[in-house]
C-alpha cells in the first residue's frame, strides 16, 4: 500500500530553523557593523536637541506676542484710539 500522509518530516523542520537562525545571525551582524544603529541613536538626539530649540523659540515668540498685545490694550483702554480715524 502507498503512504497517504502529508507533510514535513522533522528533518526538515529543523534544517529549515537552523537556516533560519543562520540567516538571523548573518543580517543582526550586518547591522552592527554598518553602524545602522549608530546612525539611528544619533537621529533620534539631534530630533530631541531640535525640539528643545524649537520650544525656546516658541516661547520666546509667545512672550513677544504677550508683549505687544498687552502695549495694544494699554494704548486701547487709555483712549488714544479714539484720535485714530477710520
Amino acid at each position: 500500500m502507498f503512504k497517504t500522509e502529508k507533510g514535513i518530516t522533522l528533518v526538515a523542520l529543523i534544517i529549515t530553523i537552523i537556516v533560519l537562525v543562520i540567516l538571523a545571525a548573518v543580517s543582526i551582524a550586518a547591522v552592527y557593523q554598518s553602524r545602522i544603529v549608530n546612525y539611528a541613536i544619533n537621529g533620534t538626539m539631534n530630533y530631541a536637541t531640535e525640539g528643545i530649540k524649537e520650544n525656546q523659540v516658541i516661547k520666546g515668540t509667545e512672550s513677544l506676542l504677550d508683549s505687544a498685545v498687552s502695549a495694544l490694550s494699554s494704548i486701547f483702554s487709555s483712549g488714544a484710539a479714539g484720535n485714530v480715524t477710520q
